[in-house]
């Protein structure tokens, strides 16, 4: 399986965009340099697990536990897919312009 069904097939089309302002959030963050890289991955992770939730929340009708509860799985693994995707995209462009 390539990127691009796992993209197609696990990531909600809505939240796509959500993955590309998380890269240009993280390369914010890699140049003020106040932020350890290490903690990039992580903070760019809840992040999108906010953003995710928002999206969740404002598109959903809640009737019951079980429904508050598939927001927030949903919130979560959407928010992980699309920070994870931007985390992919970035050492996608920087293993490129390595010369070996």
């Amino acid at each position: 399986m390539d990127i691009t069904q796992i993209i197609q097939n696990y990531i909600k089309p809505e939240l796509l965009v959500v993955s590309i302002v998380l890269y240009f959030v993280g390369m914010g963050m890699k140049k003020t340099e106040k932020i350890n890289d290490k903690y990039i991955p992580i903070i760019l992770g809840i992040v999108g697990v906010l953003i995710s939730a928002i999206y969740v929340v404002a598109t959903s009708a809640f009737n019951g536990y079980q429904s508050i509860l598939m927001a927030i799985f949903t919130s979560i693994v959407q928010g992980i897919l699309v920070a994870g995707l931007s985390v992919y995209a970035n050492q996608i462009i920087k293993q490129t312009k390595k010369s070996e």
